[in-house]
């Protein structure tokens, strides 16, 4: 087994408790849809049960019904196209990643989502790949934040660029960009804080750091990633609006989608604010983060 189909069975397994929830009732009600409005509105429940969101929900159930009349394929064949077709809507950066020199991500979101290990797996995934990878310790007022990626950049053989706890993290990008062009490193990956409970000063703090790097790397930051909790449902919507709004995210990063029933909030997220689903994790491993696959997240779905 390589280690894509690994992940790929890794990422069944956690969606598992999505399926779980649904306790064979999808498969009951999609053999029935189309014969009644009642099927239908049992579709609607099991779809908004799984955090799919009103929007997204109301464009899958008519897709599916518009399928249906045609009467080509059954429920779950029809459910099957009119997800993946959905969510193939927003493509991200395909191609284009890593096509300047250095390349640079600045990654964002609240404390707790997993953005400090999600930093550490890319730059293990990237460092196996060939290139030369730069972290950059951007979180310099959580305490022990610095060593975690410290402890991280040390797993996948990555440079962690830091200042001193409590200094401005604008001086740490500066400082990371120009080591990363001095070392010839291929991409800068950039830690931030995640405070949002004092947004104010967060926002203006990322807004800073954008600048910065505008000014020391053309077309600094390339990338602006959003670490979201796959489990914190409609809280991820309302966090990628504020991180939208101070430095326009690019791509969405989903984690701990093994440890919720709510695997609906992919097609959420992508549908209400219309942000590409870039990574998702399924683990702690450092090999438990893959890039978005919409074909195989929805066999997993719905399998």
């Amino acid at each position: 087994m390589d280690q894509r189909e690994g992940f790929l069975a890794r990422l069944r397994r956690g969606l598992s408790r999505t399926r779980a929830a649904w306790a064979g009732r999808l498969e009951h009600v999609l053999a029935e849809t189309g014969s009644s409005e009642n099927d239908w509105e049992a579709l609607e429940e099991l779809l908004l049960g799984a955090d799919f969101g009103v929007q997204a929900t109301q464009r899958l159930l008519a897709a599916v019904r518009d399928t249906s009349r045609a009467g080509s394929g059954n429920g779950t064949e029809l459910l099957r196209r009119a997800l993946a077709g959905l969510l193939k809507e927003n493509q991200g950066m395909e191609g284009r990643r890593y096509s300047a020199s250095p390349w640079v991500t600045l990654v964002v979101g609240v404390n707790g989502v997993g953005k400090t290990t999600t930093i550490g797996k890319l730059a293990h995934q990237l460092e196996q790949s060939g290139k030369r990878v730069l972290l950059a310790a951007g979180d310099t007022f959580r305490a022990g934040a610095v060593e975690q990626l410290e402890i991280w950049g040390g797993r996948a053989g990555a440079e962690v660029i830091k200042h001193g706890p409590g200094q401005d993290p604008s001086g740490v990008v500066f400082d990371a960009v120009h080591a990363a062009q001095k070392r010839h490193a291929d991409v800068l990956l950039i830690d931030t804080a995640g405070r949002l409970h004092n947004k104010v000063k967060l926002v203006e703090e990322l807004k800073k750091m954008r600048r910065v790097l505008g000014k020391v790397q053309q077309g600094a930051p390339h990338e602006t990633l959003l670490v979201v909790d796959a489990n914190t449902g409609q809280n991820a919507i309302a966090q990628a609006r504020i991180f939208q709004e101070a430095v326009g995210v690019s791509g969405i990063v989903l984690t701990k989608l093994d440890g919720t029933a709510k695997g609906g909030v992919v097609l959420r997220i992508q549908q209400e604010l219309s942000i590409p689903m870039e990574y998702v994790g399924v683990g702690e491993g450092i090999d438990d983060l893959q890039e978005f696959d919409p074909d195989a997240f929805v066999d997993a779905f719905l399998e």
